[in-house]
């Protein structure tokens, strides 16, 4: 073998042996990557989850909202991804506990009685006014000593949360989209979508309740939005108990 030759199958090797080493790297990247968000989303492979999804509160019948169908397809793909399963159930015929399975609960609690079981046990520190009378505060969340009002198609707020129920071998998140309309439940699960990385290195594991606003939907859809704060420490706190009227008078 002269000297060409020899270099030349040197060189074969060598980079034989560096497209090994860098799809071996590339697979154990992949491999982090994806336990990580298995790891945030409650989801590892071959999994089970519950997606809850809520009724058309403009609609008599018994509907989805469009921007609903399309949030529940953002979540199917999340969960795709991680390799697991979803199972699919409206609000009135989700009836079991917490923590078991990973789920993902979309709509407010006027219109999601799953929702409003949820926020009742986990978040006492979150009112929404769910008054059908219109009204400046007709959807109103109130989170702590703050007020949020929604000028529709201007400026509306959703609450996305992730939960966890803190018992022990109850260990899967349930993941809360909370919207003033249903547009702003997809704006959430976009949001969650685009930045679950960053979510995750920030709050790991742990539960958290943010407040987002969503700009303009009505020229913009659900894709501007905006972190308002972290609201997990207000959200988790009672509110105080209405005082009761010191005068009361009984019919005659």
């Amino acid at each position: 073998m002269n000297d060409d030759v020899r270099n030349i199958v040197l060189g074969v090797v060598a980079a034989g042996i560096s497209a090994s080493l860098g799809w071996l790297a590339r697979t154990y990247l992949w491999k982090r990557k994806l336990r990580r968000k298995q790891a945030f989303f409650g989801l590892p492979a071959n999994s089970e989850s519950l997606l809850v999804v809520n009724r058309d509160a403009g609609s008599a019948d018994l509907a989805v909202h469009r921007y609903d169908v399309f949030a529940l397809l953002e979540l199917s793909a999340l969960i795709k991804d991680c390799g697991a399963h979803a199972d699919v159930v409206t609000q009135d015929a989700a009836r079991q506990g917490f923590g078991e399975r990973t789920e993902f609960c979309v709509g407010g609690p006027g219109s999601n009685r799953r929702m409003a079981a949820h926020m009742h046990a986990m978040l006492p520190g979150v009112r929404v006014n769910t008054d059908p009378e219109p009204g400046p505060d007709r959807l109103a969340f109130q989170i702590g000593s703050e007020r949020h009002r929604m000028e529709k198609g201007l400026t509306e707020y959703v609450l996305l949360a992730r939960l966890t129920a803190g018992q022990p071998g109850l260990s899967r998140p349930v993941f809360l989209f909370c919207g003033q309309t249903a547009i702003t439940n997809q704006a959430a699960t976009r949001y969650l979508a685009r930045n679950h990385e960053r979510l995750s290195r920030k709050h790991g594991n742990s539960s958290f309740v943010l407040l987002l606003k969503v700009v303009n939907s009505q020229a913009y859809g659900p894709d501007v939005v905006e972190l308002v704060a972290d609201v997990t420490r207000a959200a988790q706190t009672a509110l105080p108990t209405p005082a009761a009227p010191r005068n009361t008078h009984r019919a005659s």
